[in-house]
């Protein structure tokens, strides 16, 4: 992947980073503003990257099975630099487009890099909005056949804090409705309540594509979607090493002193387990290789101490499709 970062901005050649021999629908080479408060994708390293590794395979698996015309309206819930956006609108053939985002900078950024990097003559109708999961959008009156996710899990403790912080892993809390204890053990809340205000955003037959670090039960994702009032599969399942290990791994230590649980792996064990394997296959396999992983899973507080002494940890990664029931 050819890639060119600066501080404020990035161009990568977009069919090795979407993994495909060609595109039609965006540019070959596209050329990326990141707002100063944006998460900035990991293009360096594909494995890292969300979209890259994670997000783009599972749009190819849903077009598949879906076909070319199921995933034309697609919306990107917490877009950050929006290449989720132009990876559905050439992988999934998506025409119509929301993005939102929390800060009116990131969306207006996101916004100009997905008119920006359409290939010529390319047209699709886009609607952005700054402002709280899928509120931005309820004025434009606009449906989806997609919604993704990649929300944050971590809740921040004020304002100042979200202002500056650049880590995907967090967000503004608290929030003031009522989620089941399950989700708000799990750190789960912008991903359950995502799920929640879907059923207004959704076409019929339309679902929501959840990407999220499992680093607790895939039991509780499940559980946390059909408490939503979705019926959920998993559509991929995947591991990546651990982004921002310093921070993020130490914030879920702290959690885990409150008495809440999660679990990471050796990147090794990781890389052992899915060798051989395509995100499909381990997405029907989820539960047997969470299965199997069980009597390698760290703690936080182990996983923490390892790191530390220079040891690359991970997690698995589910790619959760949720449906609502009707």
């Amino acid at each position: 992947m050819n890639a060119i970062v600066s501080s404020a901005s990035l161009c990568l050649d977009i069919a090795p980073y979407l993994d495909v021999a060609e595109v039609r629908r965006v540019r070959p080479r596209v050329d990326i503003a990141i707002a100063d408060r944006a998460w900035r994708p990991q293009v360096e390293d594909s494995q890292r990257d969300w979209v890259a590794s994670i997000a783009a395979p599972a749009f190819k698996i849903l077009r598949a099975r879906r076909g070319d015309a199921a995933c034309k309206a697609f919306c990107a819930l917490g877009t950050g630099a929006g290449l989720d956006a132009l990876a559905a609108i050439e992988l999934l053939g998506a025409d119509v487009i929301g993005l939102t985002d929390l800060f009116p900078d990131v969306v207006e950024a996101a916004a100009g890099n997905v008119r920006r990097n359409l290939a010529v003559g390319h047209e699709i109708a886009l609607h952005a909005g700054a402002g709280d999961l899928l509120a931005p959008l309820r004025a434009s009156g606009v449906a989806f056949d997609l919604i993704y996710e990649n929300l944050p899990n971590l809740p921040l403790a004020d304002a100042a804090e979200v202002e500056v912080d650049k880590t995907s892993a967090a967000f503004l809390a608290p929030r003031g409705e009522t989620t089941p204890q399950a989700v708000r053990d799990g750190l789960l809340t912008l991903h359950y309540l995502a799920l929640v205000q879907a059923h207004d955003f959704l076409k019929p037959g339309g679902a929501v594509l959840s990407t999220i670090g499992a680093r607790l039960p895939l039991r509780v994702l499940t559980e946390m979607a059909e408490a939503a009032g979705h019926a959920p599969s998993f559509l991929a399942f995947w591991w990546k090493a651990q982004a921002d290990a310093d921070e993020v791994i130490a914030s879920y230590a702290q959690w885990q002193k409150q008495g809440l649980s999660f679990h990471f792996y050796p990147v090794e064990v990781l890389e052992a387990a899915f060798a051989g394997l395509d995100l499909e296959q381990a997405g029907r396999d989820a539960l047997s290789i969470e299965r199997d992983l069980r009597s390698y899973q760290l703690d936080a507080a182990q996983a923490w101490r390892l790191h530390r002494n220079g040891r690359r940890i991970g997690h698995t990664v589910a790619a959760l499709l949720s449906e609502p029931r009707r």
